[in-house]
């Protein structure tokens, strides 16, 4: 087994993590990619004792990989990542010639049923979440949104009148409608009030505006202190942008729906694995029960191919608008 290096060992190549940040910034890949990228390219200089990428080759590359599934017993789709962030870095910032990539075995990942709560199941879990979370674990389950797609949500994009939801460059970077559920009405307007508190709040202590993706904020510049743009979660602080440096608020962090989730499940005496990530899987799976086709499904969750959804029925295309939302029916 390979001994671990310090990170700041890495720092001896600090040119290098630059460009490979200046290359995913450039491409608008999220804040999350940018991390585990750096992480796993800077893991890879290290397993190969802090030798220059180019110096390096599929033989290399194929032993890290081997090193991380047989000595760190990682999942296929962590493998996966550390392959696609290397990939990035000889194609995109390195512009080495990739003879070899045709020959690289590429970890491949387990077909897996994903977890699928029923109607009793999720009424139970919903009502064991703290009343802190509840919004944001119901709002999942009624809208079938990823969870980062819901904490990124801005106050323009919920629409009460039309009692839809627009989800801004989610997966794949694509726009999206889902409904908004009747009973998350009023909950909603009573959490944009608390927003609306914190918002005052920024305004009047001269805090910078919200974060702005791509060039809005050079464009606009003072579209992030206005409330269309306010997060309709923000945080209860301020923190520092980890791209910019500038001290400003951001959404809730992830985390504390994750761990609410996970004591909630506990609570609900449900012995199966559930994360965040099931209210979506139960949102689907609870749609087409009731015999919405598959198109609907799929344009509401904002799969890129209908066989991602794994169900197969007949087309309608009736779209999202004209579904009642499974929240509404628990």
């Amino acid at each position: 087994m390979k001994p671990d290096i310090p990170d700041k060992a890495v720092a001896k190549s600090p040119r290098l993590m630059d460009e490979v940040r200046s290359a995913i910034r450039v491409r608008h890949y999220s804040i999350r990619t940018e991390q585990a990228y750096v992480h796993w390219i800077a893991a890879f200089i290290r397993f190969n004792a802090m030798r220059h990428p180019r110096d390096l080759g599929a033989r290399e590359v194929s032993a890290y990989l081997s090193y991380l599934a047989t000595e760190r017993d990682v999942a296929a789709s962590t493998q996966q990542q550390a392959l696609s962030a290397l990939l990035f870095l000889y194609k995109q910032v390195l512009s080495v010639d990739l003879p070899w990539l045709q020959d690289l075995v590429r970890p491949k990942k387990p077909a897996r049923l994903p977890t699928v709560l029923n109607q009793d199941e999720v009424a139970r879990l919903l009502d064991a979440v703290p009343p802190e979370q509840a919004l944001l674990a119901r709002l999942l389950y009624g809208t079938g949104m990823r969870l980062m797609e819901c904490l990124c949500l801005r106050v323009k994009d919920v629409d009460f009148v039309r009692r839809e939801i627009v989800i801004r460059e989610g997966k794949g970077a694509k726009d999206r409608v889902t409904m908004l559920p009747q009973s998350l009405v009023e909950p909603l307007q009573a959490q944009l009030r608390r927003a609306r508190v914190l918002f005052e709040y920024d305004r009047a202590n001269g805090l910078p505006g919200v974060y702005l993706p791509h060039a809005l904020e050079r464009k606009y510049p003072n579209a992030g202190a206005t409330w269309a743009w306010f997060w309709v979660f923000p945080a209860d602080g301020v923190s520092v942008d980890p791209r910019s440096g500038i001290e400003r608020r951001h959404h809730v962090h992830e985390k504390s729906l994750q761990r609410a989730m996970k004591r909630a499940t506990e609570q609900a005496g449900i012995a199966r694995p559930v994360s965040v990530h099931t209210l979506r899987h139960s949102f689907a799976t609870h749609l087409l029960n009731p015999g919405y086709d598959i198109r609907t499904v799929q344009e509401l969750l904002g799969h890129a191919d209908v066989s991602t959804t794994m169900i197969y029925t007949h087309v309608l295309n009736r779209g999202g608008r004209g579904v009642v939302s499974p929240l509404d029916r628990v």
